[in-house]
């Protein structure tokens, strides 16, 4: 069997960057953060839901937030209520197909999503024609938006009340980002509702 020539030094900087990414994002999102974690916690106390919603890599990680949520990050507590919007297949291919893809999302938040919900878009790009419409919709019926990025936002900057982007064009890294900053939101929302 073939050796392959793999080059170490690549890997051990591809770790690094991502390290060194992580690293800035924490004093730079930290404020953003923790409104982000208030948004979801005065949702969940009020009886609301977060909805969850993005595309390829972005729509597993909206999985993997909602997985949190109505399961549990670290502690053993109440369920709160929490949905990706990204799991219908048939929904999903029903709006695709009768509409476009651009309304998957906001369909589903017309449907779902109530005044003081929290509306959660994910795009590495923030140009997501999707994650934009959906985050339109949620706005149009009075829940609260947050958009998870890339540098800037995007378009659907505009359309966030919170917005966490990180400082990156490099989509692999963005992501990566993505997951420590999810996870930290979801401590921070079980810490929260676990208090008297």
């Amino acid at each position: 069997m073939e050796e392959l020539d793999l080059n170490m030094e690549s890997i051990a900087r591809r770790f690094e960057q991502s390290a060194e990414l992580i690293r800035r994002c924490g004093p730079l999102l930290a404020a953003r953060i923790a409104q982000a974690t208030e948004l979801i916690v005065r949702s969940c106390r009020a009886g609301g839901a977060v909805l969850v919603f993005g595309n390829g890599g972005s729509a597993a990680d909206a999985q993997h937030i909602a997985g949190e949520l109505v399961g549990r990050f670290l502690l053993n507590r109440p369920a709160l209520r929490a949905v990706a919007l990204t799991t219908d297949t048939s929904v999903l291919t029903a709006v695709g197909n009768d509409f476009d893809f651009a309304s998957v999302y906001a369909r589903q938040v017309e449907a779902l999503a109530r005044p003081g919900d929290v509306v959660w878009g994910i795009s590495t790009s923030g140009n997501a024609p999707n994650v934009m419409a959906g985050l339109v919709r949620a706005r149009e019926l009075g829940a609260k938006t947050i958009l998870l990025s890339g540098q800037g936002g995007g378009a659907a900057a505009a359309h966030a009340d919170i917005l966490l982007d990180v400082p990156a064009a490099h989509t692999p890294l963005i992501q990566e980002t993505h997951v420590v900053i999810y996870h930290v939101i979801c401590q921070q929302v079980e810490a929260a509702l676990a208090q008297p």
